[in-house]
């Protein structure tokens, strides 16, 4: 079941033998914490950031503990129906902050369920996370104890949320398009896999990339090879783009390309909260607290690049502080990072970009901050209800947003103009400047259009290449990585946490290779980037 612990990345890997002979391995008792802030001390010293203290105070004397759990467990057989006291809280003088309330005794029995030890950890709980945790449990069911750990269980400022929920395989990385076509078809058997009480609202009406001269020669070997893969899309010249759109300002335009099937947009929440269930209900456990730290267990008799022999520390628990503040520990047989935005902070826990040798390089994964405005064109003028997803040769676009006649787009932000990420607020004047001459440009109705609503959100941005790190680290033989898509990732749920699901219940890829989207490439600096895609 866990051949992957055995995995190795080539030469870049952990090499887990002795200088002069191959020992079974043993473990030192030893065990250090860190946490974001800290820096690597190659083994010596205790760390910044100890959380293990913190930890211990929570803990009861094991005897205790145990003949607690044992008489909790005897209680929950007893009130397995709820007594009078708990469905009428008021009832003899009882307030609804009273011990006897139900909120209080459904908070106590959740804490009892507390996961404190996993086979699989999933650091993340948004989309990547929650693909992984429900093809982990749909493949092992109770062959895996998966734990799934999400800041914010109302994902009010989730990626996956807050994003357009665009399906498309016009992209000219073999593996993008890969992933994007298995989304397109899961998404057209989503009731197969989701079951049917999940409704993605697909609408597939396809995308048009619209290329000046420049870009048209690379935009037509692009449609060749997703064609050849599978995709179905179709080139138009100008004259053409005019004739199927009208409302279409072809000045400047060379060349577009038009998807025709698999593509189109869907509601990115239902996707999330289809994974979720489903993961729920095959067994997975869902904590809600804040991943603040690792444990570190020394491990002599492992050698790795760049560090001193007998000096290896591996990662075998997360510390978690919970919504009261307090701390809980989680020890894991693996961990995946899988936390969006957010994932080059959980890296640095690790010493991911802040130790020796292979530790010295970060995961280059940061938030990026995208604004989305939804407006509404003039006597309703604008482009018709089955318009497709459009993208200007600057990267402005816009499709529609339902059947009122509201439209909504955007437009990513050049490296001098990305705003802060300390918050979601909206700058109008980023649309005024910047997006509204882009699309009044594309589509002369919209010289005449009012903003009804806009949101922001966060990109889950790879500063190395723009598109995905999926694999496991080099350094630690127990830590995976699926984050940094880059505004694509949505739609490359579903063959992510599958492919997730191969590498730790099969020891490797076995649908969609994904080998080259591996953390390696950035440490032998072997960018992969898109050609004229946006």
């Amino acid at each position: 079941m866990f051949q992957a612990l055995q995995r190795r990345s080539s030469k870049l890997s952990v090499l887990r033998q002795a200088r002069n002979q191959q020992p079974r391995i043993t473990y030192s008792s030893r065990r250090q914490y860190a946490s974001s802030g800290e820096g690597s001390k190659g083994g010596s010293g205790k760390p910044s950031g100890d959380f293990s203290d913190q930890v211990e105070a929570n803990k009861d004397n094991p005897i205790s503990r145990t003949l607690k759990l044992i008489g909790n467990d005897v209680q929950r057989m007893k009130k397995f129906i709820l007594p009078s006291s708990y469905t009428n809280p008021g009832a003899k003088g009882d307030s609804p902050d009273s011990a006897n309330s139900i909120e209080n005794y459904l908070e106590r029995y959740r804490r009892d369920g507390f996961q404190s030890h996993c086979d699989v950890l999933v650091i993340g709980g948004g989309g990547v996370g929650s693909s992984i945790a429900y093809w982990l449990k749909k493949r092992a069911r109770q062959g895996l104890n998966v734990v799934v750990l999400e800041k914010d269980a109302t994902y009010a400022q989730a990626s996956t949320c807050l994003s357009v929920g665009g399906l498309r395989q016009q992209f000219s990385i073999v593996e993008n398009i890969q992933m994007s076509l298995y989304g397109a078809d899961f998404m057209r058997n989503s009731r197969d896999y989701l079951g049917d009480d999940v409704d993605l609202n697909f609408t597939p009406h396809g995308y048009l990339l619209l290329a000046s001269e420049a870009g048209a020669e690379q935009l037509e070997q692009n449609s060749k090879l997703q064609c050849a893969l599978g995709a179905k899309n179709e080139l138009l010249t100008a004259k053409r783009l005019k004739e199927r759109f009208p409302w279409m300002n072809t000045e400047g335009i060379a060349l577009g390309c038009h998807g025709l099937e698999k593509e189109g947009w869907f509601d990115p929440w239902a996707l999330l909260s289809g994974f979720r269930k489903r993961a729920i209900e095959y067994g997975a456990h869902y904590v809600e607290g804040e991943m603040v730290g690792f444990g570190f267990r020394q491990q002599p008799d492992i050698l790795a690049e760049g560090i001193e022999e007998g000096s290896y520390e591996g990662i075998d628990r997360a510390f978690v502080k919970m919504k009261d503040g307090e701390m809980r520990e989680i020890k894991f047989a693996i961990a995946i990072i899988a936390a969006g935005a957010q994932s080059g902070a959980i890296a640095k826990m690790a010493r991911i970009g802040t130790g020796k040798g292979m530790l010295s390089i970060p995961l280059p994964v940061e938030p990026r901050k995208r604004y989305v405005y939804v407006f509404q064109c003039e006597n309703d003028q604008g482009p018709g209800i089955n318009t497709p997803l459009t993208i200007d040769p600057s990267g402005t676009y816009f499709r529609r947003d339902g059947l009122g006649g509201n439209y909504l787009g955007g437009k990513s932000p050049l490296p001098e103009e990305e705003p802060p990420v300390d918050n979601l607020d909206v700058d109008h004047t980023f649309f005024d400047k910047t997006v509204w001459p882009n699309l009044a440009q594309m589509v002369p109705a919209f010289e005449a259009i009012k903003v009804k609503n806009a949101w922001a959100g966060y990109y889950e941005f790879n500063t190395f290449d723009e598109n995905g790190i999926v694999g496991p680290h080099p350094y630690y033989n127990n830590l995976y990585i699926a984050t940094g898509f880059s505004g694509h990732g949505i739609q490359q749920t579903p063959a992510v946490g599958r492919a997730v699901s191969e590498m730790i219940i099969d020891g490797g890829f076995r649908t969609v290779d994904l080998t080259r989207f591996g953390f390696d490439r950035i440490i032998v600096d072997q960018p992969m980037y898109e050609a004229n895609i946006f």
